[in-house]
């Protein structure tokens, strides 16, 4: 089960996540999730365990409590939305695009032009 934690203090490697985790049983991984560009914590990761009802135990056990000074969010991670990872909207709108002035059905002469 790939299991989502989220609020984890910047501080938090994945050493300290894997150990949390691993008093409830096995864990095939632990990872932080950085900012390509600064390489800074994101402030959540993932952490997948091979049996569900280790996995389970870990969530009931570890949601709601508190990791170095902050209340961690511990759930089972919802699998990747299609097309996920743009973050943004669009590429190349930036702010509307520009162009909204110009829709409308050829007002523009009420702008000097045509």
């Amino acid at each position: 089960m790939n299991i989502y934690v989220g609020n984890l203090p910047y501080t938090t490697n994945e050493s300290d996540l894997r150990n949390a985790f691993e008093i409830h049983g096995e864990v095939v991984s632990a990872k932080i999730v950085t900012d390509r560009e600064s390489g800074r914590s994101k402030g959540f990761g993932f952490v997948e365990m091979p049996q569900d009802e280790e996995a389970n135990t870990a969530i009931n056990s570890l949601n709601g409590t508190e990791l170095s000074g902050r209340t961690i969010t511990v759930n089972e991670a919802r699998p990747r939305q299609p097309g996920g990872g743009a973050g943004g909207g669009g590429g190349n709108r930036r702010g509307g695009g520009g162009r909204s002035e110009f829709r409308g059905g050829g007002n523009n002469r009420d702008r000097g032009g045509w």
